[in-house]
C-alpha cells in the first residue's frame, strides 16, 4: 500500500534510454523506417504520440494507404510499392481482404513488435529535444500521458517522420510552410506569389446499416439544413454502401499545426451537418436504416512543414520523369492539389494532374541540409509544395522510409552520417540493399556482386509462349476503345493477332498498334501500324496484320480496338504475369475523363488514360498471335528486374506447375535464397475500407518445394501469399544445383521474377 504525504512538490519519472535509431513518429512511414532499420541489425527506438501506430492509416483517421497504383487511374503500370509495403499489404489481403481497419492496426503493431530491435512508446510525445552542437541533435525528450512517464533518448541518428516534422522544428533545421512561387523553381504550374496557403485536413465517417429504422438527432454545433444545401452546391452529397467523404476538408488557410484542435471543431460541425442532412432532409430515404458507425476524433492532415534537404524535388522532376545519381524511391500518385477554403469554396475538392509514368525520388531530399543526423521520412520529404501533391501519400512515404531504415544501417556499420550515404558509390550500396529486399527503383539495375546466382546458368522444365488467350463465352461491347497490351523486344516484327468479335450488322472494325514514347511508360501515343477492316454481321474472328510494324526498344505495345458501337468482343478467363487488357476510359476517384486535357502553359501533359478493371473484372480480350512471343524465358529470373517494366521480366510456366533450376559448374556454398514470385504488382491493396475479391492474388505460387542438386528439400511451402521468399538455411549447403519445384499456384500459371542466392 502507497501512503503519500503532503509535500512542497513532486515529479514524475524519467527513464533514460540509449538506442542506435531514434525515430520520431510512428505512421506509416515511420513504421517502415523502424522496421527496415531492425532487419538490418540496427537498434530502434520509435516514439508515436498516439495509442496505434499507422498514422492516417489506423483506425483513428482511416485513410486507405495508396500511391502509385492510384486506384487503378492511371498509366503506371504494375507500380505497387514494393519492398515492406507490399509485404505488409499483401499480409493484409490473407488476413483482412475486407479491410477492416482494427486488423490493420493490430497487423502493423505485430510486424513492429516481432522484431527484438525494436522498442515502442506509444502515446509518447516529443516536446524537447538536447544538441550535441549547433548541427548535431544528442536527444529527445517526451511524456507518455498514460504512465506519467518521461523519456529521454539518446542516439547517434535520428530520424523525424512525425508529419508536423516536430523533431526538425525544435532542432533548428531548414522547413518551409506554404506555397513557393513558380518563379523560384520555374515550376509553371505554382501560383504567381508565394503564400502561406497548404492542403487543408479531413474527417471522415462511416455507416452501418442496422436492419431496423434508426432516428438522429445532430447535436447543437452541427452546420444547419441550409449551409449543408449550399455546400451541396459544389460537393457530391450521395449514399453509398461506404461513405468516404474525403472532400469534408477545411483549414488550407490556416497554420494546420497550431489552428489543428479549432480545425477539427469545424469538421465536426460539417460532418454531423452532412448526416443530419441525410437523414433529415427527406432526400435520401434509402438511409432509414443507417447509422453513424464512426466518425474521426482527429483531422486527417495533408500538409503542414516540409524541410529542406541537399535536393528539392519539384514540379519538373515528377512530370518529366527525370532520373537522379541517387534515385532509391519512386512515385506515382497525381500532382494532387485541393482549394486552399476546403469544401467551402466553389471549385472542384480536388484537381489532379498525372504524370506520363512513375517519377523517382532521390535520397538527398530524405535528410536535413544542416542538422547532421538526421534523416526525414514521411510527407516531410525536401520537395516543393507542387511536386508534394504527389510525394504526400502515404504508400509513397512508406517506400521512401525503407530508403532511410538501411541508410541509417549504412551510417552505423561505415561510421558516416546521412549525407556520407549521398556519395555516389555509397549509393549503389545502397540500391542494391534496397533492391535486394524486393524495393523497386525505376531505371536502377542493380545486381548484387555478392549473388552467387548470377554465375548459375538456369533452365526451367516448361515456359509458356504467348500465343493468345482462349475465349470463355463472354463478350464486351466496344463502347470504348480496348486493347492487350503485349511485350516486343528492340527490332522485333509486331506479330499478326486475331480477335474473336460480335457485329450487330456489317461494319468497319478500326484496329491499331500503339506504343509509348518512353519504353518503361505504359502511355500509348504513337501509332505504329493501323488497319481497317471489313466485319460481316455475327459472331468470327478478325485477323489483324501488324507485323509492318517494328519495335524501336523494349516496349510494351497496346493492340486496340477502337470504339464500334455495333461491335463486341470476346474475353478469356486466362490470365498471365506481365500480361494485361486496358481500356481507353477514367477512374472518376482520380480522373474527370478519359485523358487529360492540361491548359497551356501550366507545365503538364496531356495524354490519353488506358486502364486495367479490377479483379474479377478485367479480363483478358480472346486472342490468338502469331507467331507467339517468346518472352517468359528462364533467363529472365537473373536480369535484375523484379516486375514487369519494358517486358515482363518473369519465367512463366505453361501451366501452375513447374521446375526451375540453377545450376552451377562447381559446388557453392549457399546459406541464403530469395524467390520473388508474381503477387500484382498491378492491383492497388488497399488496406482499409475499399475490400478485395480474393485473399491471394492468383499469380503467386502456392505451394511449392526447394532441393539442392542431391534432392534434398530446402524448404517446403503451403500456402504462399506474399512476394518474397527468403529462406534461411541452419546449416549452409554446397550444391551444384537448386531448384524450385512450384507445385500449384493461386490460379495462374506459375511464374517467378527473380532468384537470388548467397
Amino acid at each position: 500500500m502507497w501512503i503519500a504525504k503532503p509535500c512542497k512538490k513532486r515529479e514524475e519519472s524519467v527513464q533514460e534510454l540509449e538506442t542506435e535509431l531514434c525515430i520520431v513518429g510512428g505512421g506509416f512511414a515511420g513504421a517502415c523506417a523502424a522496421i527496415t532499420a531492425a532487419r538490418n541489425g540496427v537498434k530502434v527506438v520509435i516514439i508515436h504520440d498516439r495509442p496505434v501506430l499507422g498514422g492516417n492509416a489506423s483506425n483513428e483517421i482511416r485513410m486507405w494507404v495508396l500511391g502509385a497504383t492510384s486506384h487503378m487511374g492511371n498509366n503506371d503500370r504494375w507500380a505497387l510499392e514494393g519492398g515492406l509495403p507490399q509485404e505488409l499489404f499483401l499480409e493484409n489481403l490473407w488476413r483482412n481482404k475486407e479491410g477492416n481497419p482494427y486488423l490493420w492496426d493490430m497487423l502493423l503493431h505485430e510486424k513492429v513488435q516481432n522484431e527484438p530491435n525494436i522498442t515502442v512508446l506509444l502515446n509518447t510525445a516529443v516536446f524537447a529535444a538536447d544538441k550535441k552542437d549547433a548541427d548535431t541533435i544528442k536527444s529527445v525528450t517526451a511524456f507518455n500521458s498514460q504512465t506519467s512517464t518521461f523519456y529521454k533518448v539518446s542516439a547517434p541518428l535520428f530520424v523525424d517522420s512525425s508529419g508536423d516534422g516536430i523533431l526538425g522544428f525544435l532542432t533548428g533545421a531548414a522547413f518551409r510552410m506554404g506555397m513557393e512561387s513558380k518563379h523560384e523553381f520555374g515550376e509553371l504550374y505554382a501560383p504567381e506569389e508565394a503564400s502561406t496557403d497548404v492542403l487543408g485536413s479531413s474527417i471522415m465517417f462511416t455507416v452501418r446499416d442496422m436492419g431496423r429504422p434508426v432516428k438522429f438527432t445532430p447535436p447543437s454545433f452541427a452546420l444547419s439544413m441550409k449551409e449543408v444545401e449550399e455546400i451541396s452546391k459544389f460537393r457530391p452529397i450521395n449514399l453509398n454502401a461506404k461513405i468516404f467523404y474525403w472532400w469534408i476538408e477545411f483549414g488550407g488557410l490556416f497554420d494546420t499545426i497550431k489552428k489543428s484542435e479549432d480545425i477539427k471543431e469545424e469538421l465536426w460541425r460539417v460532418a454531423y451537418g452532412i448526416w443530419n442532412y441525410i437523414k433529415n432532409s427527406g432526400k435520401y430515404p434509402e438511409s432509414a436504416n443507417l447509422t453513424l458507425d464512426w466518425v474521426s476524433n482527429i483531422p486527417g492532415k495533408r500538409e503542414s512543414r516540409r524541410f529542406e534537404g541537399d535536393y528539392m524535388l519539384i514540379q519538373q522532376d515528377v512530370i518529366e520523369q527525370r532520373f537522379h545519381y541517387d534515385d532509391v524511391s519512386y512515385g506515382g500518385w497525381a500532382l494532387d492539389h485541393h482549394p486552399v477554403d476546403g469544401l467551402y469554396s466553389k471549385q472542384a475538392p480536388c484537381v489532379q494532374w498525372h504524370s506520363k509514368g512513375v517519377y523517382t525520388i532521390p535520397y538527398r531530399t530524405m535528410y536535413s541540409r544542416n542538422i547532421k543526423n538526421l534523416f526525414l521520412a514521411g510527407r516531410i520529404i525536401s520537395c516543393s509544395h507542387v511536386a508534394f501533391g504527389t510525394t504526400r501519400v502515404q504508400s509513397t512515404c512508406g517506400h521512401s522510409a525503407q530508403a532511410v531504415g538501411i541508410a541509417a544501417a549504412m551510417c552505423l556499420e561505415k561510421k558516416i552520417l546521412p549525407r556520407d550515404v549521398s556519395d555516389k558509390k555509397r549509393i549503389k550500396e545502397l540500391q542494391t540493399r534496397l533492391i535486394k529486399m524486393g524495393a523497386y527503383i525505376p531505371g536502377v539495375i542493380a545486381k548484387d556482386s555478392k549473388d552467387i546466382a548470377q554465375s548459375a546458368a538456369v533452365k526451367a522444365s516448361t515456359t509458356m509462349k504467348l500465343g493468345g488467350f482462349k475465349e470463355n463465352g463472354e463478350f464486351l461491347g466496344l463502347e470504348f476503345a480496348r486493347a492487350m497490351m503485349l511485350p516486343l523486344k528492340k527490332g522485333m516484327k509486331a506479330p499478326k493477332v486475331s480477335f474473336l468479335v460480335k457485329a450487330a450488322k456489317n461494319t468497319t472494325l478500326r484496329a491499331e498498334l500503339k506504343a509509348p514514347l518512353k519504353p518503361f511508360n505504359h502511355t500509348p501515343e504513337k501509332v505504329l501500324s493501323a488497319k481497317d477492316i471489313k466485319v460481316k454481321k455475327g459472331v468470327s474472328w478478325v485477323d489483324i496484320d501488324f507485323s509492318d510494324a517494328v519495335a524501336d526498344a523494349d516496349e510494351y505495345v497496346f493492340a486496340a480496338l477502337m470504339p464500334n458501337k455495333d461491335l463486341s468482343v470476346a474475353l478469356s478467363n486466362e490470365r498471365i504475369t506481365g500480361i494485361l487488357s486496358v481500356g481507353q476510359k477514367f477512374n472518376p476517384a482520380v480522373a474527370a475523363s478519359s485523358a487529360q486535357i492540361a491548359p497551356e502553359g501550366i507545365g503538364i501533359d496531356s495524354f490519353e488514360f488506358w486502364l486495367p478493371e479490377r479483379r474479377p473484372a478485367g479480363k483478358n480480350l480472346a486472342m490468338k498471335i502469331s507467331p507467339a512471343i517468346d518472352c517468359f524465358g528462364a533467363e529472365n529470373v537473373l536480369n535484375g528486374i523484379a516486375r514487369p517494366v519494358s517486358g515482363p521480366n518473369a519465367w512463366v510456366a505453361k501451366s501452375q506447375k513447374g521446375v526451375l533450376t540453377l545450376s552451377w559448374d562447381k559446388p557453392k556454398k549457399i546459406s541464403q535464397i530469395y524467390i520473388t514470385f508474381d503477387s500484382d504488382y498491378d492491383h492497388p491493396l488497399e488496406q482499409i475500407l475499399m475490400g478485395h475479391p480474393e485473399n491471394a492474388v492468383p499469380f503467386c505460387a502456392k505451394d511449392f518445394t526447394v532441393k539442392d542438386a542431391d534432392g534434398k528439400v530446402l524448404c517446403s511451402q503451403k500456402d504462399w501469399h506474399n512476394a518474397i521468399k527468403v529462406i534461411n538455411l541452419e546449416k549452409p549447403v554446397t550444391t551444384s544445383a537448386i531448384s524450385i519445384d512450384i507445385k500449384s499456384t493461386w490460379g495462374a500459371p506459375a511464374a517467378v521474377f527473380e532468384v537470388r542466392a548467397y
